[in-house]
Parts: structure tokens; C-alpha cells; sequence
């Protein structure tokens, strides 16, 4: 991993779960990370990487305002020192809900958040990467990219049009020196799961279909996207790579 030290990248969604374990996984070997995220606590996430000895910015937005988004990429940019390496699309929302009862304006905010917000993050940051002739974007999709899931329309369709983004994007940029790949997060101990865990009779029945036997830690995604932002990646482009304790094997 020591191809990592020193490069630059931009992380949506770090404030929290996977998101903020995957910022530490990539500030243990080296990387400056920009974090993007709607919270109000996200200069305080970074202040208090900074005080660990990290270098860390925060940048507060909402993804769901697609007009922001070049504004926001580019004062990324500028905290990075103008460079850019790295480009992780993890910034995500859903609403668990029946699909009939799904409001047509909630589905349409998860697909630009989701979606959206991803195509043009990852377009902007070509043209930051195509300076340096390479460069890596990883998109957090998930298990539900491949499977239906339950009470989860939007969040589903959304995820299996990033896996599918990332095809189309790693067949027209991989030439360029830019690997574009997904990682598919499966059932993690995190708030956005929370009301899984909170509902014996499905955790149960989600933890009798995972071979590994539980839900991971949001520490255990960190060695994926390492390797996937590291040199020894350098010939992998547009996989979705499941980090899931075995569910889609099932």
C-alpha cells in the first residue's frame, strides 16, 4: 500500500459508518482526504482526524442540489492543494418503505443522490485525473445492486445503476489511466441499518443467509477500497466487488 502515501482524494459521505471507516482506512496509509457530507459535523469529523495526526478537510453539502456540485467539487479540489487522486462516491440515502406508499419526489431525491450526483462527481474528477494520466474512482454500491431487496425500490434501483454506471464509465476511461470499479457493501453493524437490527425476526432471518454468520464492522470494508486506490489495482476495471461475508455467494 505504499503507492497510497501522499495521494489526494475527495470521500462523499465520511461523517459516519462506512463512510468514516473507510476515510481512516485510507489516512493509514498516507492519503489526504477531502470529506463531502450533508452533516453539520463534518468539520468537526475532520478536526478531529487532524488532531490524530491526519490531514482531513471537510466540505458540508447536499448532493441533492446537483447544480452545487462543480462548486463543491472544486473548493475539494482547492483544499487538496489542487490535485486529485482518488475519487470515492460513497454518499447514499433511503427510505425503507412499500413501494406504493414511496412519494414520487422522495424516489427522485434518492436517484440524484445516488445516482446522479455520482455521474457527475466522477466526470468532474476525469478531468482532474486525466492531468496526471491516471486515477482511481470507487463507487460504494451494494448487495442490493444485485438483488431486489425488500421495502427498498428506489435504493435498489439506484444501487444497480451505479454497478452498471461503473461498467460503462471503466470501459470508456480505463485507456485514459483512470480505474473505475464498485465495491458492494453487504449487511454492516451501522445506523443506516439500524432499523434491520431493530426488528429481531428479519436480522434473524438475514443472519441465517449470511455465511460468515453476522453483520460486519464498517472497519472491514476499510481493506477493499485500499486496494482498489492502491498500484496493485492497476489492471482491475469495472468490477463489482462484494464485501459481504459471503451473502451473494449464498
Amino acid at each position: 500500500m505504499q503507492s497510497l502515501q501522499g495521494k489526494k482524494a475527495i470521500l462523499t459521505g465520511g461523517v459516519q459508518g462506512l463512510g468514516l471507516a473507510m476515510v481512516k482506512g485510507l489516512c493509514e496509509y498516507g492519503v489526504e482526504v477531502c470529506i463531502i457530507d450533508y452533516s453539520n459535523d463534518v468539520e468537526k469529523i475532520a478536526k478531529d482526524m487532524q488532531n490524530e495526526g491526519f490531514t482531513v478537510y471537510g466540505v458540508r453539502a447536499d448532493l441533492s442540489n446537483l447544480e452545487k456540485i462543480p462548486e463543491v467539487f472544486h473548493i475539494a479540489v482547492q483544499l487538496l492543494g489542487g490535485e486529485l487522486d482518488i475519487l470515492v462516491n460513497n454518499a447514499g440515502i433511503h427510505k425503507p418503505m412499500p413501494a406504493i406508499d414511496l412519494p414520487i419526489e422522495d424516489f427522485q431525491k434518492i436517484i440524484d443522490v445516488n445516482v446522479t450526483a455520482i455521474f457527475e462527481l466522477s466526470r468532474l474528477a476525469y478531468h482532474e485525473m486525466l492531468k496526471k494520466g491516471a486515477g482511481k474512482i470507487v463507487n460504494i454500491a451494494s448487495v442490493l445492486a444485485v438483488q431486489g431487496g425488500y421495502n427498498a425500490s428506489a435504493y435498489s434501483a439506484s444501487k444497480g445503476a451505479v454497478a452498471q454506471l461503473t461498467k460503462s464509465l471503466s470501459n470508456e476511461w480505463a485507456k485514459k489511466g483512470i480505474n473505475v470499479n464498485a465495491i458492494a457493501p453487504g449487511y454492516y453493524n451501522t445506523a443506516l441499518n439500524q432499523f434491520i437490527l431493530e426488528d429481531e425476526s428479519r436480522y434473524q432471518s438475514l443472519i441465517s443467509r449470511i455465511p460468515a454468520g453476522r453483520f460486519g464492522e464498517p472497519n472491514e470494508l476499510a481493506g477493499a477500497l485500499q486496494f482498489l486506490c492502491s498500484d496493485k489495482s492497476n489492471y482491475i476495471n469495472g468490477i463489482l466487488l462484494p464485501v459481504d461475508g459471503g451473502f451473494l455467494g449464498r
